[in-house]
């Protein structure tokens, strides 16, 4: 769900790369697979996926985990970054009472 991957980027700008090999689809990217791979095609380039799933379901059971963990990664990630900014804010308002004090 990122997509500032420069190195994705740089392999799908560069017109000397014919061949993208990955083992998993999900590897390259986690939706839109096929608007990727229709554009490298019709630029007669290709995508080569190695473990390729078994059944739709699979496939299926794949997306939503790796939603559900997107997801999940980001609720974290925001808890953690409110956690830090009352951290800063309670050590500034305490620097600044400190330095009232000291006055």
């Amino acid at each position: 769900m990122n997509d500032a991957r420069p190195k994705l980027l740089k392999l799908l700008s560069d017109p000397a790369v014919i061949l993208i090999v990955v083992e998993h689809k999900e590897r390259l990217t986690r939706f839109g697979f096929n608007y990727i791979e229709q554009l490298l095609k019709m630029q007669s380039r290709r995508i080569e996926v190695i473990n390729q799933a078994e059944n739709g379901k699979e496939d299926l059971v794949q997306d939503f985990v790796s939603i559900v963990t997107s997801f999940c990664a980001r609720l974290y990630g925001q808890r953690r970054s409110k956690r830090k900014t009352e951290r800063i804010i309670a050590e500034l308002t305490e620097t600044s009472l400190t330095k009232v004090a000291k006055q």
